[in-house]
């Protein structure tokens, strides 16, 4: 069965307004909750970008049923990946081994701050595939030694381990990204309803049926043109895709990139107001692709949070349960 996710999207709100909404999700069904890791947000008029993990602390205590996640910490530039999987461990530990580790190669946005410079996407692939060694080394227990072309490790151990191995999900957008990161992870996450990529893990990963995660942005409101208004302002970056939203280097960029998408742009990719047929047709889209759990983001949901997690409970989870295979 399809499980069914909400987002917490530090790009939009607070770190205690984030620790609010993961109790409320959790009140209203959800099966997990996914949390961004960024240093800046798409857009200024998203206005936030607290520091995931000391969030994830606080919801792993407010929280008792759901799995968490990131969606996804870069362990390339910003994050070593030793201290990564130092984070990793303790927050499965906070959270009762509900922790899944979702990793991805980055952006340009929230890694330049830094000041290393952003390399080509190639080499981004080369640093994750180096960094999934490291953590895996460490959350296999004892010391590690690494010397490699991107990073360093001289005698770390992680003294905290959860009982259960912290799984790994990695995001990937292409042929190249999946059959570099199948085989060293346990799940897949992706942001496109692509069935290519679902299949091209399978075989990647040596046989099975291995869980494929996705994300759903939706704008719910009792009023659709102020859904579509906030849509616009806040998720119009996403118009951009990951080959061009992975290089640009901050909200001013893009502003710039996306001063001519129009509302009917946004409204024709991300379902808009009170009706929930328009969400279950979208997310519908990624379970006949093969994914076997949706995120969902409801995009500014401290604009209404109550409303939202009501509608989340009573419509919105028994519609695509109902829907789902």
């Amino acid at each position: 069965m399809v499980r069914f996710g909400c987002t917490l999207l530090t790009e939009q709100s607070g770190p205690r307004e984030l620790v609010a909404q993961a109790a409320a999700a959790e009140r209203a069904g959800f099966d997990f909750e996914v949390m961004s890791d960024h240093y800046f947000p798409w857009l200024v008029e998203q206005g936030h970008a607290p520091y995931a993990w000391s969030v994830l602390g606080a919801v792993t205590q407010v929280t008792e049923r759901v799995e968490l996640m990131t969606f996804v910490t870069a362990p390339i530039m910003r994050y070593h990946p030793a201290v990564v999987a130092q984070k990793a461990a303790t927050v499965g530990l906070l959270s009762g081994d509900r922790f899944v580790l979702g990793v991805g190669a980055g952006e340009n946005l929230n890694e330049h701050v830094v000041g290393r410079g952003w390399p080509p996407v190639n080499v981004r692939h080369e640093m994750l595939v180096e960094a999934l060694h490291i953590i895996g080394a460490l959350f296999d227990g004892g010391h590690v030694n690494h010397v490699g072309r991107h990073y360093r490790v001289d005698s770390a151990k992680l003294w905290d381990l959860p009982a259960r191995r912290v799984p790994v999900a990695t995001a990937v957008s292409g042929a190249q990204s999946v059959e570099l990161f199948a085989g060293l992870s346990d799940a897949m996450i992706a942001v496109e309803p692509r069935s290519e990529l679902c299949q091209g893990w399978d075989r990647a990963a040596g046989g099975g049926e291995a869980r494929k995660i996705g994300q759903l942005p939706i704008a719910w409101s009792t009023d659709r043109d102020a859904a579509v208004e906030r849509a616009w302002q806040q998720f119009r970056w996403f118009a951009g895709g990951w080959k061009v939203n992975a290089e640009l280097p901050g909200p001013a960029a893009f502003a710039a990139a996306t001063q001519f998408v129009r509302t009917d742009d946004i409204t024709a990719s991300i379902p808009c107001g009170p009706e929930v047929a328009p969400i279950v047709d979208a997310a519908a889209e990624f379970w006949k692709a093969g994914f076997t759990d949706l995120a969902v983001v409801q995009i500014d949901v401290d604009a209404d949070r109550q409303g939202f997690f009501d509608f989340a409970q009573r419509e919105l989870l028994p519609a695509l349960r109902d829907a789902a295979p």
